[in-house]
């Protein structure tokens, strides 16, 4: 009975290993292709390998492998997308409370005109070195009190590609103006 369970084990590993085998020049083809590094796609096929091998016993009763494989992959894709997008999101409203700190001025001597004449001009540099469509968003929603909806009507252009290019350009602005929230 031992010798049995062994067996069924091991011929699931075989089955495993020659699954991902075949499989990952095309897994790691697709994160590649999504823009991960290298490195990325190696530790997302190898977790998904790990998580399969966790799961030997239910590999015998898999009728296609690789489509289990692919199906599990990516459910990772998507969870690891998830994280991302929220994380991102945390990272925009904290970035955007930032700079709307510094264009009030906050914790600024509001009596040294050189601090504020050299914040206006930081702030500008890195407002002229934005790339035209996310300056656009960002003047219209932040200076101008738009809203994403309004911005959209008046350029014809989808809500969430408004909403994403303010948040590239509101991540370069803070990059760009780094040590002035760090002061």
């Amino acid at each position: 009975m031992k010798h049995q369970a062994e067996s069924a084990d091991a011929e699931s590993r075989q089955r495993l290993t020659e699954a991902y085998r075949e499989e990952k020049p095309r897994l790691l083809a697709r994160l590649r292709a999504a823009g991960r590094t290298w490195e990325e796609a190696e530790d997302l096929v190898q977790d998904v390998y790990a998580e399969t091998l966790e799961r030997l016993p239910l590999v015998s009763g898999i009728r296609n492998l690789p489509a289990w494989i692919n199906w599990l992959f990516t459910r990772r894709v998507t969870d690891l997308w998830r994280r991302e997008k929220v994380r991102s999101a945390l990272r925009v409203e904290v970035t955007e409370e930032t700079l709307r700190e510094i264009i009030a001025g906050t914790g600024l001597d509001p009596l040294d005109e050189y601090v504020r004449d050299s914040l206006a001009e930081a702030l500008n540099d890195a407002l002229r070195a934005l790339p035209a469509p996310q300056r656009k968003v960002l003047e219209a929603q932040v200076f101008g009190g738009l809203t994403f909806r309004e911005i959209a009507e008046a350029t014809g252009e989808n809500m969430d590609t408004l909403m994403a290019r303010k948040r590239y350009a509101l991540a370069n602005l803070a990059r760009v103006l780094r040590h002035w929230i760090e002061e």
